[in-house]
């Protein structure tokens, strides 16, 4: 159960932070206005709160792994909104970067 929220908190925390930027990008460099900066600075900042949800108690840790979920992510959030398409080296980096997140995050320790 443990392993799910960690999970489903990532997931979350993926769309926030990367919503929030895209927010922002849209408002300032696609010109779309204030509204979509504000909007997209709230996200980010509920980001840096989701993450406490964590049930890892370190910081760098749950940061760290983190960073895997944002790299496959940004690719996935790029695909559905942008209609990037990722070639093989981003799918495999992105692959790789997500068992680093499994291998940090949910090997068994002492």
């Amino acid at each position: 159960m443990l392993v799910a929220r960690s999970i489903a908190l990532f997931v979350l925390a993926a769309l926030a932070e990367i919503g929030g930027a895209w927010l922002v990008w849209q408002g300032v460099r696609e010109h779309r206005g204030l509204l979509f900066v504000g909007a997209g600075v709230l996200a980010l900042g509920a980001y840096g709160f989701i993450a406490t949800f964590q049930p890892d108690p370190h910081f760098g840790r749950i940061l760290a792994a983190y960073g895997g979920v944002f790299v496959a992510g940004s690719l996935a959030w790029g695909m559905v909104v942008d209609g990037f398409r990722p070639d093989r080296w981003d799918l495999i980096g992105a692959a790789t970067c997500l068992v680093g997140v499994a291998i940090m995050m949910y090997a068994p320790r002492a």
